[in-house]
């Protein structure tokens, strides 16, 4: 056990020494914070045209001419030129689009814009809005109905989400709860890898070095490995938790001074504060820490079964696919639906699990699912590692041989 808290120092404090680490610490959220606030910048000026823009309308049906309505930085202008003379006009103007509504309006493909350049897709949402609307308050007059009224009995409800506990009901944001699930899934993917691959690549490293030949002689392989696969998961938690605790701190500086405004990345805060974190902390690190030994020890054994980090391709693909898998669904379809078959099963396949679970989390599933997923995730760690070892065992002493996947079942079933 001494020799185990020797390599577990080693790797540790070897690691968050460097410069880099002590950096990427404060840089991570400075750059997350920022880019969100970008982000916020570039969705809200997203939504307006930059330039002045003049769309000439060819109205063939005159059921459209001059009842466009403009809005900033887009004019509608009603001609009767002919189409000749419109294309050359555009095709000398950036800033010019042609809309030409043929007489079967109705027909597709009857109703065109033309212009130099692709239209965005403010322009063509905000032209196809308005001639929808157009022709349907025409249909509702022919009905003998008023737009005007059908408008004043229009209802705009919004809907308010409370969750009913045992405490009392509370308020709830699904948008920030997908939005946390989200988050959380994808730092789990990169964290996987991230502090998997370092461990690999340590191994790979100690092995063409020669050096593991001096360290196996003081220790037995599986101290070495479970040595350094605990001290880059310390590590890893010392960087979740410094970034964590700034990312705290921050959010609550934001929040009492800068969350009044309205429209912005400020206002979310405030939102986000609403959020129980203490539940999805807890979550979070609980599988970061059982996902990370299940596959660092798998990608352990892949760095003792090669020579360089090149030949570890065809190992890592198998190892990696479930995980990878899991990513793109939980980015694209499981947070959507949280309770389905296919999520829950992802969520307790051991795995699958990190990041389907942290998907499912700000969703509150059945008490049971988690319980029964913690507990595979302990046995699957359990049962990679011992697996692991048996390989690196053998691996982390072999040279110059290209293993394959028979040669690791060998190594697994070699004796003492």
């Amino acid at each position: 056990m001494d020799k185990i808290l020797l390599i577990i120092l080693r790797e540790y404090i070897t690691r968050v020494r460097k410069k880099s680490f002590i950096v990427m610490i404060f840089v991570v959220p400075a750059l997350i914070f920022l880019m969100g606030y970008v982000l916020t910048l570039v969705g809200k000026n997203s939504q307006e045209l930059s330039v002045d823009q003049t769309i000439k309308v060819s109205d063939q049906t005159s059921i459209f001419a001059n009842k466009f309505t403009n809005i900033k930085h887009l004019n509608f202008e009603s001609v009767n030129s002919p189409i000749s003379a419109l294309k050359e006009e555009a095709s000398n103007n950036e800033n010019l689009s042609i809309l030409i509504i043929h007489k079967g309006y109705t027909m597709k493909d009857s109703v065109e814009i033309l212009s130099k350049k692709k239209p965005s897709i403010i322009v063509l949402n905000e032209v196809s809005k308005q001639l929808n609307q157009i022709a349907t308050n025409r249909n509702l007059i022919e009905h003998h109905i008023n737009p005007a009224v059908l408008k004043a009995i229009n209802s705009d409800i919004s809907l308010n989400a409370i969750e009913i506990t045992k405490t009392g009901d509370n308020k709830t944001n699904i948008g920030a709860n997908i939005a946390i699930s989200i988050s959380c899934a994808i730092l789990i993917y990169l964290s996987l890898f991230i502090y998997g691959a370092q461990v690999m690549r340590g191994v790979i490293e100690e092995k063409t070095s020669r050096i593991i030949e001096v360290i196996i002689s003081s220790v037995k392989p599986f101290q070495l490995m479970m040595g350094k696969i605990i001290g880059v998961g310390l590590v890893g938690l010392t960087q979740f938790s410094a970034w964590i605790i700034l990312s705290m701190v921050s959010t609550k500086i934001a929040g009492h001074t800068l969350a009044t405004t309205p429209g912005s990345l400020f206002g979310a805060i405030q939102v986000l504060q609403t959020i129980h974190f203490g539940p999805i902390l807890f979550y979070f690190l609980f599988y970061f820490l059982t996902g990370y030994l299940l596959y660092s020890a798998l990608f352990a054994a892949v760095g003792s079964a090669v020579d360089s980090e090149t030949e570890t391709q065809q190992f890592m693909f198998p190892i990696t696919l479930p995980l990878l898998f899991t990513y793109i669904l939980a980015v694209s379809v499981l947070f959507q639906a949280p309770d389905s078959p296919l999520a829950v099963w992802l969520s307790i396949i051991p795995f699958t699990a990190p990041v389907a679970m942290m998907v499912r989390i700000p969703f509150d599933p059945a008490p049971w699912q988690i319980a029964l997923s913690m507990s595979l995730m302990v046995v699957g760690f359990l049962f990679t590692t011992y697996v692991a070892a048996r390989i690196y065992r053998v691996g982390v002493l072999m040279y110059g041989k290209k293993a394959s996947y028979k040669e690791l079942v060998k190594w697994f079933f070699y004796k003492e």
